[in-house]
């Protein structure tokens, strides 16, 4: 058994949202896992561990973020594409790249960026779609697991048929599917997992759906799809169910809405879908960034907030540009403002909103809000240490007398950038 300790402030959330600053904590790490979190009159007690680590005058503690949605297989294209909307651009850029997967030297080399770089940047959790084809989403498994990371894994489930070849029979989508499960259990990762991928309901109909449903069910898998991300996919997607009164009733009837289910977007989601999604306690994941570059719309986060629904970050590459969850926190909240300057009486979201959305509430969103999330005991150490004061950064402490704590965490949030993450650790092992 490794005992480690962290010495220094900390900052991170609550369940409600509610902020907790901690001026000099210790927190006591073993084998992974927080033992105890106790305050600077406590600090004798890190004298026991095999590894002290204290912080520089100046560093904070903070959670890991969790970025609950984005597309490690579409990294080749980031920063391309922004001058069409959601349809246009997967046809036009998104699907040409994801159909050369099938070389698995492109899937090993972009794999490995897209874990490194997520790291780099301070994501802990992330939850992929990674491809089709199921021999490149093993790639992407496998190098989680190599750099330890702590994901979610999606092969990718497609099987309406398209001109170029771009899609899976229903008998074949399923096999690979289960094939695919058991390869990535077989790595026998605590950090990696699978999850069940629908790509969207324009891309696969009711019998795989049901079948990919019952296998969540089955397995215990977690889901992940996208849900009312655009209007011209919401008209398209009722014209091909037309059988079904929602988009959310779509997938209800497959069977994926359960506890364990994130849906990217939820834009444009009715009030009846919202208490669907309630009642299922399915999360959405707010794409705050992809939702402008592509022109989509603004989501309404508070909306689904007062209707009981649990929310996560995404950053959504890309359809974004950045694997950032700092520049997803941003434009969360500048969307917010933007809301809060067309409605009456309406309070955007804050900075404080933010951070739990990409920490604690992003792990809510996946149902492993009992595991990471927040630095308290009985999760894994899964933990920033963040310095305002890194080479490089824009962020150095001019003011003669100092920040608070609370001002340094704004200052990260609102101006800072993967400098200032100085290290990251995932279950207790320092990965950057």
């Amino acid at each position: 058994m490794v005992r480690q300790a962290f010495v220094g402030p900390l900052i991170h959330t609550d369940d409600n949202g509610t902020l907790i600053i901690i001026q000099l904590g210790v927190v006591i790490v073993e084998d992974g896992k927080i033992n105890a979190v106790l305050s600077g009159a406590d600090a004798s007690a890190a004298g026991s561990c095999d590894e002290v680590f204290t912080l520089d005058n100046g560093q904070f503690l903070i959670p890991g973020f969790i970025d609950a949605h984005t597309h490690a297989v579409q990294l080749p294209n980031l920063g391309i594409g922004y001058d069409k909307s959601l349809l246009d651009w997967l046809e036009t850029y998104t699907f040409p790249l994801e159909r050369s997967y099938t070389d698995v030297n492109l899937a090993t080399r972009v794999f490995e960026a897209a874990v490194k770089q997520t790291i780099r940047t301070g994501t802990t959790t992330a939850c992929y779609f990674a491809s089709l084809y199921a021999e490149a989403c093993t790639i992407l498994a496998q190098k989680a697991v190599q750099f330890g990371q702590r994901a979610f894994v999606g092969k990718v489930n497609m099987n309406q048929p398209r001109d170029d070849g771009y899609y899976e029979t229903t008998e074949a989508s399923i096999g690979n599917t289960e094939r695919f499960v058991k390869e990535i259990q077989q790595l026998e990762s605590p950090l990696v997992k699978p999850i069940i991928t629908p790509r969207f309901a324009l891309s696969c109909d009711m019998e795989l759906m049901q079948a990919l449903g019952k296998m969540a069910r089955e397995m215990d898998l977690h889901v992940q799809t996208h849900v009312s991300e655009n209007i011209a996919e919401i008209e398209a997607v009722m014209e091909a169910f037309q059988q079904q009164s929602s988009y959310a009733a779509i997938y209800d009837a497959a069977g994926l809405l359960t506890p364990k289910t994130v849906l990217a977007h939820g834009v444009y989601l009715t009030d009846t879908e919202l208490t669907l999604l309630a009642t299922r306690e399915t999360a959405i994941i707010h794409c705050p960034s992809s939702n402008t570059s592509l022109r989509s719309g603004i989501c309404d986060v508070q909306r689904l907030r007062a209707k009981n629904i649990k929310v996560g970050l995404g950053t959504d590459v890309s359809g974004a540009s950045s694997f950032s969850m700092l520049e997803a926190m941003r434009s969360a909240l500048q969307v917010s403002y933007q809301l809060s300057m067309l409605k009456d009486n309406y309070t955007p979201l804050s900075y404080k909103d933010v951070f739990h959305m990409a920490t604690l509430g992003g792990a809510n969103a996946l149902s492993i809000g009992d595991k990471v999330g927040n630095l308290l005991p009985g999760k894994e150490f899964d933990a920033l240490v963040i310095d305002l004061n890194a080479d490089g950064s824009v962020l150095d402490d001019l003011k003669d007398t100092g920040y608070t704590l609370e001002e340094k965490l704004q200052r990260l949030i609102y101006s800072g950038d993967d400098r200032n993450i100085v290290s990251v650790y995932i279950s207790g092992r320092k990965v950057k």
